[in-house]
């Protein structure tokens, strides 16, 4: 949907110069090879993609995963922006 309207946006002004067209068309398939090519190399790396997109933004720092807070250090180390 983004390239879409990005695509639009860009091809606009460029309207009546057949020099764009040929430019944007050879940049489009050149892309859309480059992609394919890639997928056919590492098919599996889509799940790669899906788990980094699965990832919180940040993390806040522990000196291990297994401490338990009491309810004091709960609040005091919980992420930050989030409501206490």
């Amino acid at each position: 949907m983004l390239a879409g309207v990005a695509a639009a946006g860009l091809i606009g002004p460029a309207i009546d110069e057949p020099k764009a067209w040929i430019a944007g068309l050879f940049i489009w398939f050149g892309g859309l090879w480059a992609a394919r090519l890639m997928a056919k190399a590492d098919p599996l790396l889509r799940g790669v993609y899906l788990r980094h997109r699965a990832y919180r933004g940040y993390y806040a720092a522990r000196s291990t995963p297994f401490r338990l807070n009491s309810r004091s250090q709960r609040k005091r180390y919980s992420e930050p922006g989030k409501k206490k």
